[in-house]
């Protein structure tokens, strides 16, 4: 990441919530297709050295992404998103949670609502991210679980790739 790009990452655990904020030298479009493309996700949507990888994404209203996240010894850890809404080219949520490789949901682990919204800074795009949790337990887990460090290496990642694409 460049350091002069804004990233934030900020936990209320009075209303179980994440917020990330993360500027990427790149248009506003190119960053929407990133986060929503299949092709593009899977070269970018995981922290090194694990890979992204996906099974199905169907990108509309009621649609889904299954995916997994891929260790450098070919152990899978697979996450469902279902698709709430979407504004195109400016928001998206979803329902995320970890499950099996064919979509059915570990109970074991918290489930959470992602509210995803791109805007512009400058020539830049910047995204917004809400995850919120349904009770503070769920929350600690995933903090737990190291999603601050895993979302910067993953955002790093997107950094990179955008470069690639420009």
């Amino acid at each position: 990441m460049k350091p002069n790009l804004q990233f934030d990452f900020l936990v209320d655990k009075t209303t179980n919530a994440i917020t990330f904020r993360r500027e990427f030298s790149a248009p506003r479009q190119l960053v929407w297709d990133a986060y929503t493309k299949s092709e593009l996700l899977d070269q970018w949507f995981a922290p090194k050295p694990f890979k992204a990888k996906t099974k199905s994404m169907d990108f509309s209203e009621g649609g889904r992404w299954l995916y997994a996240m891929v260790a450098p010894d070919g152990t899978e850890y697979w996450s469902i998103s279902d698709f709430q809404t979407i504004k195109p080219i400016d928001n998206f949520t979803a329902l995320d949670g970890f499950c099996d490789e064919n979509g059915v949901l570990n109970p074991e682990l918290p489930r959470a609502n992602w509210d995803v919204t791109f805007s512009d800074k400058g020539e830049n795009a910047l995204v917004e991210t809400v995850i919120i949790y349904n009770s503070l337990s769920d929350l600690e887990v995933v903090i737990q679980m190291g999603m601050e460090e895993g979302l910067a290496m993953t955002l790093d990642n997107l950094d990179e790739f955008l470069l690639t694409i420009k």
